[in-house]
Formats: structure tokens, C-alpha cells, sequence
């Protein structure tokens, strides 16, 4: 079940040249789903996020939560949906207890409740002890886990996170990571998930939203859009029958390249167990083996390069 609808999305700036940021974009978040959204600087990841938040007027289309049409239940759908980013922080001179109690007061939650859920997510994120601290004192690390404090700390139904690991050292950003996965897992929270480190997406996401200059560019999986973008790599050193092993490539119509006895080749996944399976055939024997299969990354490189949709 769809908890997020959004229809013929539209958003331009005007001016002498009016700038379409987002071009009729349409796309569901499901129920417990965790949908990558990613996309070059430029091509409307921001803006969508800020319509989606109410913080930036749709020009035209239409936004559905649960059901309901964000402009007409802006106050009611907002209850339940949070958002945390990198690049957005709290009111300096607060501390992070009087920053944290505003916004729980903001969301209706009783003191017991607030108090319980608080300080679960200060010590899961390791900074407790800063509760008394101002913000200003706080490391931009600190400041990015204090926004995902305030945005899990009200047991939202969806969340929407912008690069919510960028400014993280890699220990406490797979920790985030896998504080996510928790969450959708006990709670059946639905994410959409922006970032720029395409191993951390394809980890975390079940799918992938790719914009580009406004429009939706591609929607699959993340294996598959690795998949599209390019070819798996088997590199092999040949202890005995390199001539038999480039034979076989030939036959079975791959492209290849040798270097005195390593063979480097690229192949469909599909036809890694064939050709291995060709080689003992023919006695072909190996002495090493590394099959290097493609990755979001590439697709991301790809697709940014690409004029033509795929």
C-alpha cells in the first residue's frame, strides 16, 4: 500500500527565464519501503524534498500522504512525517534537551513518553551526554545526530532524509545505517533516502528514484540499474591454456583482452558459470580468479553522462 502519492509534480521559479526545477515527476513510497532518491546536483532531489515537506509551493500536480492531499491536510498529514538532513540544523542558543522538548510539544507527545524516547535515541546516538549543551557547542557530526534524534523520536509513520550520513565518520555512519533498517524492521517506518555514497544505497534501499534535469530518469532496483549500466568483469591469470580460454571467449561472443597470461573479460552475469564451466571442460587451468560485477555507482556515472533516456 501506497503511504506517499505524488502526481505530475511540478515546480518552476520564475523570472525573465523561468527555471523548471522539477518537470511532472510521479512516484509512490510504499508501506515499510525505503526508496532511494538520487540524482546529479541540479536535478530537483531538494525541491522535491521541500514540496513534499510543504516548505516550498508545488506549481502544479499533486502530493497524497495516507490518502490525503498534502494542501488540504497540511497540519493533520505532517503529525506523522519527519525530516532530517545534513545541512539543516537547530536553533544555536537552545540546547539540545530545549530543542528537542519544542519540537516533541510541537507533535502532542506526553512528557513520559517524550522523556522515554528521548533519551533511548541520545544514548543510541552517542551523545547523551551533550543534552544539556548548547547547539552551537555541538561537532556538525553531533548536529547530524541530534537531527535524527528529533525525527525518529516521534515514531513518525514516514521520514524523509536528506544525506542523513554525509558529515559522519564511517563507524557512526554504519551505525545510522543500520539504525534505519531497524526501523522499518520494528516500526515499518518508510524512508526516502537521499545521498552520494552508492554503496550506502544500494545497502539500504529497495529501490531507486534517478532524477535528472527535473524528470524521473530511471526507477528499478538498485541491482538492476548496476546492471544497466554496465557489464561484469572476470579477470582470470592462466596457469595452462590461455589460447583455449580466449577461444571460448570468442565462441561465446565476449569481449576480451589478454596480457602475456591474464585474461580480463567482459561478460552478462548469466555467463560467468558457463564460461567457468567451459574452461574445465577444455582443461583450462587457473591459478586466479576475481569477478568484479557492476555497481550503482557505475549507473550513477552513466546515467549522469547519458543525454538519452536508457
Amino acid at each position: 500500500m501506497a503511504v506517499l502519492s505524488v502526481q505530475n509534480l511540478r515546480k518552476v521559479f520564475a523570472g525573465k527565464k523561468p527555471y523548471v526545477a522539477v518537470d511532472g515527476i510521479s512516484f509512490e513510497l510504499k508501506e515499510g519501503e525505503i526508496l532511494g532518491l538520487l540524482g546529479p546536483n541540479g536535478a530537483g532531489k531538494t525541491t522535491t524534498i521541500q514540496m513534499l515537506m510543504s516548505t516550498l509551493a508545488i506549481t502544479s500536480g499533486k502530493i497524497v500522504y495516507f490518502g490525503k492531499n498534502l494542501t488540504k491536510h497540511r497540519s493533520e498529514i505532517l503529525q506523522h512525517v519527519t525530516f532530517a538532513s545534513t545541512y539543516v540544523s537547530l536553533p544555536w542558543n537552545l540546547t539540545v534537551e530545549q530543542n528537542l522538548d519544542v519540537f516533541g510539544r510541537l507533535f502532542s507527545l506526553s512528557p513520559k513518553v517524550f522523556n522515554k524516547k528521548r533519551d533511548a535515541l541520545l544514548e543510541r546516538f552517542g551523545i547523551t551526554e551533550k543534552k544539556k549543551s548548547r547547539v552551537s557547542s555541538l561537532s556538525s557530526g553531533q548536529i547530524t545526530r541530534l537531527m535524527l534524534v528529533k525525527a525518529f523520536m516521534v515514531n513518525p509513520r514516514i521520514v524523509l532524509l536528506d544525506e542523513p550520513t554525509a558529515s559522519l565518520d564511517p563507524d557512526i555512519a554504519k551505525d545510522v545505517i543500520e539504525f534505519i533498517l531497524e526501523q522499518r524492521k520494528e516500526n515499518g517506518t518508510s524512508i526516502l533516502f537521499t545521498s552520494h555514497n552508492m554503496g550506502e544505497v544500494s545497502e539500504v534501499c529497495d529501490r531507486v528514484l534517478f532524477l535528472k534535469k527535473g524528470k524521473i530518469f530511471a526507477d528499478d532496483l538498485p541491482k538492476n540499474l548496476a546492471k544497466k549500466a554496465a557489464r561484469s568483469k572476470v579477470e582470470l591469470v592462466i596457469a595452462d591454456g590461455v589460447e583455449k580460454a580466449l577461444h571460448i571467449a570468442d565462441e561465446l561472443k565476449m569481449s576480451s583482452k589478454v596480457d602475456h597470461r591474464s585474461i580480463q573479460l567482459e561478460l552478462d552475469e548469466s555467463q560467468i558459470a558457463h564460461y567457468l564451466s567451459a574452461l574445465a571442460d577444455a582443461k583450462v587451468l587457473y591459478s586466479n580468479i576475481n569477478i568484479i560485477q557492476p555497481t550503482l555507482e557505475d549507473f550513477f556515472l552513466k546515467a549522469t553522462k547519458q543525454k538519452e533516456t536508457p
